[in-house]
């Protein structure tokens, strides 16, 4: 139905081939955003803790700037470049897609990634990764960036704490006073802007998956759009609003993991 309803979710929840289309849709958008997520920390928090270390180096600079970029490019515009270097000119990955027909690896989780290792499919797993490297790294910057320039930041405010020079002075070494004293002490303001991100991410998701051609509920989300489906658009709006909530609660639970001090009852 296109006519907004007094209840916005009805649409959805009574019209089940929509709450099935939906759901099938469900598992490609969360792959994308875990594997975004995935690479923007790993990249992000490498970036931010060797700027720290190395401050004011050409390293330092040259880091800074790629975050500054990966802030200011828009995510569409991102993709259609990625689209045009590495796929058009250069012939490195898929176009569009989600994986190359008949390679469908059977149905365990609905992520294609994790099914193909579950299943031993090597076929579809070496598919699945190289159709997801180009919207998955697209997706990626703007967190990159957002969790490099934290990850510096707080970084550099923890090397310069007492106990850090203290670490120093008992001769510990410098990889361990980094990573063990330094990093630890500085987790928890990076993994809640990663926790923040991964739900912006569900947002970016939209306009990636349009972008690329990705079976996900973003791309269902602009389709409904177009259509002037009103009750499905604000429907599959309110079902994605879940996973920030679950995001934060996985969040609140790695404060404790990183700090004992930090105590639930």
């Amino acid at each position: 139905s296109g006519m907004l309803q007094g209840n916005f979710g009805t649409s959805l929840f009574t019209h089940t081939p929509v709450f099935n289309e939906v759901m099938s849709r469900f598992p490609a958008t969360i792959e994308l955003a875990l594997f975004a997520i995935i690479v923007a920390s790993v990249v992000g928090v490498t970036l931010g803790v060797v700027s720290a270390v190395k401050q004011n180096s050409i390293f330092d600079y040259a880091s800074m700037t790629i975050s500054l970029m990966g802030v200011s490019m828009p995510i569409f515009w991102l993709g259609l470049i990625m689209i045009v270097v590495f796929s058009l000119k250069l012939g490195w990955f898929p176009v569009s897609g989600r994986i190359q027909m008949g390679y469908d690896p059977a149905h365990v989780t609905g992520l294609y990634i994790l099914d193909s290792i579950l299943t031993g499919n090597t076929a579809a797993f070496k598919s699945a990764v190289e159709h997801i490297i180009l919207p998955g790294t697209a997706l990626a910057m703007y967190s990159m960036a957002i969790i490099a320039r934290m990850t510096r930041s707080t970084m550099l405010e923890t090397l310069g704490q007492d106990y850090i020079r203290t670490a120093r002075a008992k001769g510990i070494v410098e990889r361990v006073v980094i990573v063990r004293h330094a990093l630890r002490n500085a987790m928890i303001p990076i993994v809640t802007v990663i926790g923040l991100q991964m739900g912006g991410l569900l947002g970016g998701a939209v306009l990636t998956e349009t972008v690329f051609s990705w079976p996900g509920v973003g791309s269902y989300t602009v389709e409904s759009i177009l259509k002037s489906d009103s009750c499905l658009s604000i429907s599959i709006y309110r079902l994605c609003c879940r996973d920030p909530i679950l995001v934060n609660l996985a969040v609140d639970l790695i404060y404790s993991v990183l700090d004992p001090r930090i105590k639930y009852s």
